[in-house]
């Protein structure tokens, strides 16, 4: 169900608020630039600040105004497997397409709690899930092994999102969990690598700034045009690594700021960037001949 290019978008805010008015219109303009599906409230989206009101909200605004012109996939883990089984279900109530649930975090759970959190919601809520593998900000990961019997034991468990640099973890996922299984790279510079082992596609940040690039790449790969995707990478990857030159999504959120698109805005902890990032950031953006507006 899910493949190509999603983007991880950002939550935009003013005075303080989600700013509808811009969410709207950065929904509509990945439905005009061809985006596969997008993810609300991700970490791009800046969930870990939105309130549990706002949280709901955010989704059912976008599925509201997708009108199902687009996929909209909503982040609704939680490190509370309660919190996670009620955000995935009021996610499926108000209409979305699937739900990204993220690997408990802080409280590190073993192998048996990660199985046991993922069973639940998956049982709980019949909605096609994508599992967020992110050991960087999780402090733990989940073993192909337990990946595997889930799959295996629930259905509507349709994929992962692997932010990891492990190529030999992909290989083994994609090599057990076969062609039906939808692997996503959750880092941009690691979409051409992953698709060439068999994934997917990729839940994007670089897809807020240069949506119809980044589609062609995933879109080449899975056609097995692998030269022309590779031409493609090597063009973005400037982009690709400046996004992430400060904590994400502060650099994707200024570019979009720079380009017109939202406010300057964020929830502390995030802060604005440091003036140097903030110039190479721009340097960058102007070697694309993106129409910088800010």
């Amino acid at each position: 169900m899910f493949r190509g290019s999603i983007v991880a978008l950002i939550t935009p805010f003013k005075d303080g608020e989600v700013d509808y008015d811009a969410l709207g219109n950065l929904i509509e303009f990945h439905i005009e630039n061809g985006t596969d599906a997008i993810l609300v409230c991700g970490t791009t989206g800046e969930s870990p600040t939105l309130t549990f009101e706002e949280h709901e909200q955010v989704i059912e605004f976008a599925v509201k105004k997708a009108k199902g012109r687009i996929k909209v996939i909503a982040g609704t883990g939680g490190n509370a497997t309660h919190e996670a089984v009620h955000l995935t279900a009021h996610a499926k109530e108000v209409g979305a397409d699937g739900a990204l649930v993220v690997v408990p975090y802080y409280n590190k759970p073993t192998q048996r709690g990660i199985y046991e959190h993922f069973k639940t919601v998956a049982k709980e809520v019949d909605i096609p899930i994508i599992v967020y593998n992110i050991p960087s900000r999780t402090c733990t990961e989940i073993s192909v092994e337990t990946l595997y019997k889930l799959v295996s034991e629930c259905e509507n468990i349709v994929g992962s999102k692997e932010s990891t640099p492990n190529m030999d973890r992909i290989s083994e996922i994609v090599k057990r969990l076969g062609d039906s299984f939808a692997v996503l790279s959750g880092d941009d510079s690691l979409t051409l690598p992953m698709m060439s082992l068999g994934a997917k596609g990729v839940i994007s940040v670089a897809n807020n700034i240069m949506p119809k690039e980044v589609k062609e790449l995933t879109h080449y790969a899975l056609e097995g045009n692998f030269k022309t995707a590779r031409e493609i990478h090597y063009r973005l990857h400037d982009l690709f690594k400046v996004l992430f030159i400060e904590t994400n999504p502060i650099p994707v959120k200024t570019a979009c700021w720079m380009l017109g698109m939202c406010e300057k805005e964020f929830r502390l902890p995030l802060t604005e960037m440091s003036p140097e990032n903030e110039r190479k950031l721009r340097e960058v953006l102007e070697k694309y001949g993106l129409p910088l507006k800010n």
